[in-house]
Formats: structure tokens, C-alpha cells, sequence
């Protein structure tokens, strides 16, 4: 069985000197001391979210669109103070009427041309859900604006999708003999303890990806037992029975091997076949963290990156392994999707439980085959 590392809150304080040693020794002392604290210290606030981290992991560039997804995902702070008074999220909703009203042109102008009705639909339907929102800010409802902001977060994530009008690299050959997901896809997972749906990133990790949609298409997963369960860690599975340690590809009677595939932000495309830390790129941040509760990461022996093949594990979020910006697992391992439902399912799960099925719900043809 593929093993992950161990918990370790002092391996990760030793990689976190290791990334800063070998940081201060490529910049020198000087250049470094200045920033010292910042590289010391974990980056900002991770986006714990998987829904959020897909949205921003989609690629494409339109301001007005992304203003919008800020400006609601901002709703969090002043609805999880209880003293707040609600009135203090009307300036934002008037920010989001302004784009709506002023900046449609520009929304618009990210979108095909066979998809702008449907983006217009969507831009009329924002206008609604603020004016909803309006409401329930009157009648004091924090329920209700809970409920509103998640419809029109996921109405500005569909928004972002029709942006997208092709996929936008080109996979490295050596990897045209393994399945390829062009696009994302929907999974639903159905558990002895019950049914989660994840959303898998191909737009980020398209080998990864592909290779997954591919054995869930087989119906590879189905009836396997997670082999291990960490609390406050990781649930593995993808095992199959007998000694191999993953997916035999019946044309080759080979085990299927996949690459190491890592999206760094600011990257046209992904770096393959090699650790972020081997690649000296200590502190660059991948698009796909490992800092949201239910992250998919696929497996692979601690000596061969790219040793992965069927065994994945579900990521149980623990703040001491994923601070923003330093963490054990980023860059060491491909993440490839988030559960996006269910989420409490995987804290129920343990070492022995079963995975029933798995189905494809959406973005099938995505999948390009080898």
C-alpha cells in the first residue's frame, strides 16, 4: 500500500527552515532580511473553501467578474460576527450593483458569443439575488442571507465557467498515452456512511484528473475499503485487491502510471514530474492547495513522485499541516478536486468502510481517452 507521509508538526516546522534557509541563501541575507517575518510566518488567510478555490483556480482574467465573487465571498465576515448590524453589508451589495449596471460590456466581453444569453440570464439573476438580499438585510434574516450569498456565489461560478472558451495549454506529449480531463467534472460518491459530490479540476491537474474520471468510469472504485484513516488527516483508498499496489491497464497489462502534476499560480500550464521543493520553487503557491477540508490528493510512494496510479485520499483539513503558503503536503503531491457536498460524510468514515460507487453526474465529455 502506497503510504503518505506521517502526521508531523516537526517535520513541518523542518521543512518550513529548510524553505527559509534556502531561501535567504539564493537571495542572500540582505535582500531576504527585510521580508523576514512574511517568510517566516504563514501568507495571509488560506481559503479554506473548496468551492471558492475553484472558482479562483478557473482560467480567466475578467476583473468585473472576479470583483464580484470578492465582494460576496467577503459577506462571511460581517455575517459571522454576531454584533455586526447587518446594515453594514449594504455598501457592499450596492459595490455589486454598480459592476452589474456599469460593467456588463466588459462581463460580457469574456464570453462567447454562443453563450452570452445564457451569461446575460445570469447577470439578471445576480441583480435579483441582491435585491433579495436587500430584503433580508431589512428583515434582519442572517439565515436568509446566508442561503442567498451561496446561490449567487455559485450563479458567479457559473458565470466564470462561460468564460472559458477552450482549454487553454497544450498537455505535455509524453503524457498522450493517459486519459485527459479538458474541463472539470462532478462525481457522486456513495459510502457506507453516506453521499458526497466532488468537483474534479481538470482546467489544473488534466492527466490527474483524467486518469481518476477514467477508473470511475471503469468502475475501478467501486466496493474498495479505505485502507487508512487519520483523524484531522487523510482517508485513503484506491488499493485493489491482490499485491498490486494500483490500476493494471488491461491493453497493457502494465500498472498505469501518472506524473507528479502541480499548477503554480502565475503558470501557463502544469509542472510535471517533479516536487515544487526538488524544482527549488520553495514558496510558490500551487492554484490547488492543500488548505480546504475534503481535497482530493493523489498518492504516490514517498521515493517516486510520479509512482501514482489509483490510490488517492481524501484530505481532512488540520491548520498545522496547511498554513498558507508553507505546508507538508503542497507541491509534493497532486491535488486534483475538493468534495463540494457531504463534507461531514468524511468524518464518519473510517479504515474498513466501503466506497459502494462512484458515477460521473457531469462533464463526461471532458474526458478525451488516450
Amino acid at each position: 500500500m502506497i503510504q503518505l507521509p506521517k502526521r508531523s508538526f516537526t517535520r513541518w516546522l523542518k521543512a518550513g527552515a529548510v524553505s527559509l534557509l534556502m531561501t535567504l541563501l539564493l537571495v542572500g541575507w540582505g535582500a531576504a532580511h527585510s521580508n523576514l517575518a512574511a517568510i517566516a510566518l504563514p501568507q495571509g488567510n488560506a481559503i479554506t473553501d473548496g468551492r471558492a478555490i475553484l472558482r479562483y483556480a478557473l482560467p480567466i482574467s475578467n476583473k468585473p467578474v472576479r470583483q464580484l465573487q470578492t465582494l460576496l465571498e467577503d459577506l462571511s465576515t460581517p455575517l459571522r460576527i454576531s454584533r455586526t448590524s447587518l446594515n453594514a453589508i449594504n455598501p457592499k451589495l450596492s459595490q455589486m450593483e454598480r459592476i452589474l449596471n456599469t460593467k456588463q460590456k466588459e462581463l460580457l466581453a469574456s464570453v462567447p458569443a454562443d453563450r452570452q444569453a445564457a451569461a446575460g440570464l445570469l447577470i439578471t439573476q445576480l441583480e435579483m439575488g441582491i435585491n433579495a438580499m436587500r430584503s433580508a438585510v431589512e428583515e434582519n434574516n442572517k439565515a436568509a442571507l446566508w442561503e442567498k450569498r451561496s446561490e449567487l456565489l455559485d450563479m458567479v461560478g457559473q458565470l466564470e465557467e462561460l468564460m472559458v472558451a477552450q482549454f487553454p495549454y497544450e498537455v505535455p506529449e509524453e503524457y498522450s498515452n493517459l486519459p485527459q480531463l479538458k474541463g472539470r467534472a462532478t462525481i457522486s460518491i456513495k459510502t457506507d456512511k453516506g453521499d458526497m459530490v466532488a468537483v474534479v479540476d481538470g482546467y489544473n491537474a488534466p492527466v490527474t484528473a483524467g486518469n481518476f474520471v477514467d477508473l470511475v468510469q471503469r468502475g475501478f472504485y467501486d466496493g474498495l475499503k479505505f485502507t487508512r484513516a487519520e483523524d484531522f488527516y487523510v482517508l485513503q483508498i484506491g488499493d485493489p485487491p491482490g499485491p498490486e499496489d494500483g490500476f493494471i491497464d488491461p491493453k497493457t497489462k502494465q500498472e498505469r502510471k501518472i506524473p507528479l502534476e502541480v499548477m503554480v499560480q502565475g503558470d501557463k500550464a502544469p509542472t510535471y514530474g517533479i516536487t515544487l521543493e526538488d524544482a527549488g520553487r520553495y514558496l510558490d503557491q500551487p492554484v490547488l492547495p492543500f488548505s480546504a477540508f475534503g481535497a482530493l490528493g493523489m498518492a504516490h510512494p514517498d521515493s517516486d513522485p510520479n509512482g501514482g496510479s489509483s490510490q488517492f485520499f481524501f484530505f481532512l483539513f488540520e491548520p498545522e499541516l496547511t498554513p498558507a503558503g508553507l505546508n507538508l503536503l503542497d507541491g509534493r503531491y497532486s491535488i486534483f478536486g475538493y468534495v463540494v457536498e457531504g463534507k461531514e460524510v468524511l468524518e464518519k468514515l473510517k479504515a474498513g468502510d466501503a466506497i459502494q460507487s462512484m458515477k460521473v453526474i457531469s462533464g463526461l465529455e471532458n474526458l478525451v481517452e488516450p
